[in-house]
């Protein structure tokens, strides 16, 4: 019982002094300070990070394989080149991420086997890859150009990089759906049906509405977010309706209206759609994660040769600061 005492005491003291931290954190985020790996954190701002983080990062990863299928499709050299390049960048974002989430104390084996449960779109002609770099990557810097004044520095830090490089792909995206618009009827049908079948997906990128998100209030608090789903839906949605109209395609929503402000008012999501691919029910889960655990499971003898010539170069060094 004394010894009982003696924790019931300590552990009073602990949350004192915890909310006394927790404080000082939060002053530190008012005040706009960054906040560094060494530094004392709250244990569920360091969860809600590690979530969001490397939630990007198995994104980045899994959206290299819908276009990495197009590469030796490409219709010209041209584009198979700038294919090639963006997906060298999209696995070069999942490492910056995958660096940043260690630094919050999870290792990226850990990471990665948490990446092997995802969601996925097919990818049924070549407009598809114009889609997703206008209107996948779109969505992407609209959400992630914040990201770049997040609390957290190594997040905010790759992030500045990442948006660079989205920015190219982007504009990839977009001269690919403007050749097709221009194109043929064959073509710009086929620009249309991509259209169709990417609009509401890459609304939903977007997260759930404000009045549902479970992590919007915290991730605002601490200025992990700088705005809301909501907030960022609309603007993307703002930003994309004048671009559909200049290539003279039709946004998918025959109830979509401009209010007195300027603001494209779009209809109602289904969200039970949104629902089932977290669940692990969209379209391409089973076959897209099939492919990354096998990709996984083969490499994995790189991975052991790279842990063994480190462990050798480590004993090398050890040996020669001896002597």
């Amino acid at each position: 019982m004394y010894t009982q005492a003696l924790n019931t005491a300590d552990a009073g003291e602990r949350t004192i002094e915890d909310a006394a931290r927790s404080a000082q954190f939060q002053a530190r985020i008012d005040a706009e300070e960054r906040i560094e790996p060494n530094d004392w954190m709250p244990a569920a701002y360091r969860r809600t990070l590690t979530r969001q983080i490397s939630q990007h990062a198995h994104s980045e990863i899994v959206g290299m394989l819908p276009e990495g299928n197009w590469i030796t499709r490409a219709p010209s050299l041209r584009r198979k080149a700038a294919l090639l390049a963006k997906v060298q960048d999209e696995c070069g974002h999942g490492l910056y991420l995958y660096a940043a989430a260690e630094t919050l104390g999870t290792s990226r084996e850990e990471l990665v086997d948490l990446m092997l449960a995802g969601k996925a779109n097919p990818t049924l002609t070549w407009a598809d890859i114009g889609v997703i770099g206008w209107l996948v990557d779109g969505a992407a810097i609209m959400n992630q150009i914040p990201l770049c004044r997040c609390s957290y520095g190594p997040y905010a830090r790759a992030m500045i990089r990442v948006c660079k490089e989205e920015s190219f792909h982007q504009r990839q995206g977009f001269e690919i759906m403007l050749t097709l618009s221009r194109g043929t009827e064959e073509q710009k049908a086929m620009a249309q049906d991509a259209l169709d079948r990417w609009w509401w997906p890459v609304l939903m990128m977007f997260g759930p509405p404000d009045k549902v998100s479970q992590h919007s209030d915290t991730s605002t608090k601490w200025k992990i977010k700088r705005f809301s789903n909501d907030e960022l839906r609309q603007k993307f949605v703002d930003a994309t309706v004048p671009q559909a109209q200049f290539l003279g395609l039709t946004i998918p929503d025959p109830g979509m209206k401009q209010d007195a402000d300027g603001h494209w008012i779009y209809s109602d999501i289904d969200w039970n759609e949104f629902s089932a691919v977290l669940s692990g029910n969209g379209p391409c889960n089973r076959e897209r994660m099939a492919a990354r655990r096998k990709a996984h499971e083969e490499g994995a003898w790189v991975r052991e040769a790279a842990a063994a010539y480190a462990a050798k170069r480590k004993q090398r060094q050890l040996a020669q600061a001896a002597e």
